[in-house]
């Protein structure tokens, strides 16, 4: 093995990428999209796709429910499973709450100044006073879940609809019944005004879309879409589309619903005027809804487009290309590796048939769509990082390209007959390799110019397990390829599927295995614990390493083969030294099983996933936490020198100073005694009063440690006797100390009741004394 090879120490988070949006409400306010989730509200950045603010209460067991919320940019207003509303500010403190008094939960929330209209499942809507938090409204009439809640953006009137699809309105005023708009026959899912205020628009799952006409009950035009329509979303006055601009006196809006496509209509003229061509959108399957909201933002020059699947997809309105796309929910994250030149990109493979491919400078997204059902593994090829391979269960593999930003599946490969689990590239020649659920290994050509539609040439063919094959690993110089199973082997196979040998060893299922990339060696890691390293020459057990408690999913050579790096299903992240076999860091971050993890080529930094649906970034900070720990010694060697330089030239009180910050008990005990013994007790007074109060808090603790032993009861005694008047004159103010205080307690009573008894044997020896004198005069 190289030995001039720099070992890795520790690893550090540098980015987590969880769920930021499960579902439910979602809005839009200058550059941050709010969303929800199970119990808190995230503030996503538009420019970096980075949270950088979470509102409410860690998800948990017990955690208060989120049923949904809204906001003005700068106050936050939640609705808790718990029966109350709950008033946040802009850093995400709370500020109040109360009862929201409906029977049943809160459907729809909406905010106008300093009035908040909620709509509940009771079919009612409520107004409150924000400033006292009071109901001064109660409005009924509607039917069902009221999950339309509008105020006119002029006029005092609020709007509302239930289950049966009428619209009603009530005057703020007095909460009195106005106009009813009866023109749905089913359930309304959108209102929004026309710039002029005199109009407005709704949308309902009967597929159609009605303008109104304020405190008109008759409606003006009634639009068919021929699709159940989510939402509409008002827009500008003026405004331009691929061929079409805006007539300030129409009215437009754009409608999102289950085919996945937004259409933009003139409402005033009844006529689709835009329908997107490429939609990022799956269109939804058995009557469900592809898109679920649209929010325009950006000074209304992008139109985010909200997905059933959690997705977030911003559009340029003007020419309606894709600007940028966040995955708000991921699922359970099954495989990562990285793609392109410097490791660009990050694909990663959930619990869904799209692979995702992030940007790694601002986790921009493209979903890949080329398998029919979940995608299980990835593999990037070494010889050029712009290709990568795909296996999911629909029994296919995918080959696919990057060009630029953009990648797309250019061969297809139809041979398995089961789940394919794993897939990899050859390291020098132009061969793939893939394994199945249906116990087959087989050796695929990699085409020379491949192009969409490309069929991949199975070349060889060999059963090679009695059970499921969970991964497949080819050696640096691409002559030996190993499988790990199920039935508790490992295998080795020459580069024409000839046999070599198996690797019995483990008690249960093998889950990885890697090649050294210097050594003829290999490591598997299985559901036993366990970690093997393996001979390629003889097939004989080198070393085991143990140190996990559950099920090894993943494990990788690192340093030149001198490390490995494992990930559990406990969660942790392990680092071992192939040397000593011992484990030399653990790694603490994921809530779940660990299925995935993929490190950079230069080693620089690792990325895991798991059941937890959380994307981590790890980097490599051994070099830091050496320089870190040099410059702690080199300070601290300075301080000693100080200290010394201070206790030389007999400086106590402000080698007292010194020696508390340094946390050098004994030391700050010879000076407190060096103190006593020059007569400085005023002194040590003053210095004890130009203490911080942690240094006032640290003295106590050494005078407490001190008081145990009554050769050191003296100092002790002094300095509990400073600090004791400087607490009671309020300079002195502890933190959780009550009980060192108490501790010194019984033996300040002992130390108390040993003087008084020396103090009476010292007058019974005068009186002694006395008596005698007269007795030694006479004689």
């Amino acid at each position: 093995m190289t030995t001039n090879v720099k070992l890795k120490e520790a690893f550090e988070v540098e980015s987590k990428h969880g769920a930021f949006y499960t579902g439910g409400n979602i809005e839009w306010h200058q550059d941050t999209i709010y969303c929800q989730t199970p119990s808190a509200v995230t503030l996503l950045k538009i420019q970096d796709g980075v949270v950088c603010q979470t509102i409410g209460e860690e998800n948990g067991e017990d955690c208060d429910t989120v049923q949904t919320f809204t906001t003005d940019g700068e106050r936050i207003i939640s609705s808790h499973k718990s029966g109350l509303l709950k008033l946040w500010n802009g850093q995400g403190q709370l500020v109040k709450m109360w009862k929201y008094i409906h029977k049943g939960p809160i459907a729809k929330l909406t905010l106008k100044d300093n009035l908040l209209a909620s709509g509940g499942s009771d079919g009612s809507v409520r107004i409150w006073d924000l400033d006292h938090q009071t109901c001064t409204l109660h409005l009924k009439g509607c039917q069902g879940v009221v999950n339309i809640v509008e105020f006119h953006p002029i006029e005092s009137v609020i709007f509302g609809s239930g289950d049966d699809g009428r619209i009603l309105s009530w005057g703020l005023s007095k909460g009195e019944a106005l106009i009813g708009y009866n023109a749905h026959f089913s359930k309304v899912t959108s209102l929004v005004f026309a710039n002029d205020a005199k109009h407005f628009v709704t949308s309902g799952r009967d597929k159609v879309i009605i303008l109104w006409k304020f405190n008109q009950i008759k409606a003006l035009r009634t639009i068919p879409l021929y699709e159940a329509v989510e939402v509409i979303v008002k827009l500008p006055e003026k405004f331009k589309l691929p061929d079409f601009k805006s007539d300030p006196d129409c009215v437009y809006v754009a409608s999102g619903g289950e085919n996945g496509l937004v259409r933009v209509w003139d409402v005033t003229n009844s006529k689709e005027i835009y329908k997107q061509q490429n939609s990022l959108v799956s269109k939804a399957q058995d009557g469900g809804l592809a898109i679920t909201k649209l929010l325009l933002g950006d000074e209304d020059k992008t139109l985010a487009v909200i997905t059933a699947d959690h997705n977030i997809i911003l559009h340029i309105l003007k020419s309606f290309v894709c600007l940028k796309q966040f995955i708000g929910f991921s699922d359970e994250i099954l495989d990562i590796c990285f793609v392109g030149k410097s490791d660009s990109h990050l694909a990663v493979a959930t619990n869904s048939c799209d692979i995702k491919l992030y940007d790694n400078s601002d986790m921009n997204c493209q979903l890949l769509k080329g398998h029919s059902d979940i995608v299980l593994t990835l593999a990037t090829s070494r010889a050029n990082p712009n290709l990568m391979l795909s296996g999911g269960k629909d029994n296919k593999i995918c080959l696919w390209s990057l060009d630029g930003a953009i990648m797309s599946c250019v061969g297809t490969g139809l041979r398995h007959t089961g789940s394919v689990g794993s897939v990899t590239f050859s390291n020098i020649n132009d061969f793939m390799v893939s394994v199945s659920q249906d116990t087959c290994l087989k050796v695929w050509e990699v085409p020379k110019k491949p192009t969409s539609g490309t069929i991949l040439n199975c070349t060889k063919t060999e059963i090679a397990h009695q059970k499921d094959i969970n991964c497949v690993s080819v050696s640096p110089n691409d002559k030996i390829i190993a499988t790990a199973s199920q039935d508790k082997t490992a295998k080795l196979w020459t580069d024409s599927l000839t046999f070599v040998g198996t690797l019995k060893g483990h008690k249960r299922g093998v889950w990885s295995v890697k090649f050294s990339p210097v050594d003829q060696v290999v490591v598997t890691s299985s559901a036993d614990c366990m970690i093997k390293l393996w001979s390629v020459a003889d097939l004989n057990c080198l070393k085991t390493l143990e140190g996990h408690d559950s099920s090894v999913l993943k494990a990788e050579f690192l340093s030149n083969g001198m490390q490995i790096l494992s990930a559990g299903a406990d969660g942790l992240l392990k680092l071992f030294s192939v040397k000593s076999s011992e484990c030399v860091g653990t790694f603490e971050q994921h809530e779940g099983r660990i299925w995935a993890m993929a490190v950079r080529k230069d080693e620089s930094g690792v990325v895991t996933g798991g059941s937890d649906s959380l994307l981590i970034k790890w980097k490599d900070v051994t070099e830091e936490r050496k320089l870190q720990r040099l410059k702690e010694e080199e300070e601290e060697a300075l301080q000693q020198q100080k200290l010394a330089n201070y206790l030389q030239n007999d400086e106590l009180l402000k080698a007292l100073k010194l020696a508390l910050k340094l946390d050098r008990p004994l030391q700050v005990l010879k000076i407190v005694q060096g103190i006593i013994r020059k007569g400085e007790t005023t002194g040590l007074a003053d210095a004890v009063k130009g203490l911080k109060n942690e240094q006032k808090e640290a003295l106590l603790k050494c005078a407490t440690t001190w008081n145990t032993n009554s050769r050191n009861c003296q100092s002790a005694q002094l300095v509990l006797n400073i600090l004791l008047g400087e607490l009671q004159s309020g300079d002195f103010k502890p933190v959780g100390l009550g009980g060192t205080v108490e501790g010194a307690l019984p033996y300040t009573e002992r130390h108390f009741k040993r003087l008084t008894q020396l103090l009476q044997d010292l007058h019974f020896v005068t009186y002694t004394i006395n008596c005698m004198q007269p007795h030694i005069k006479n004689m």
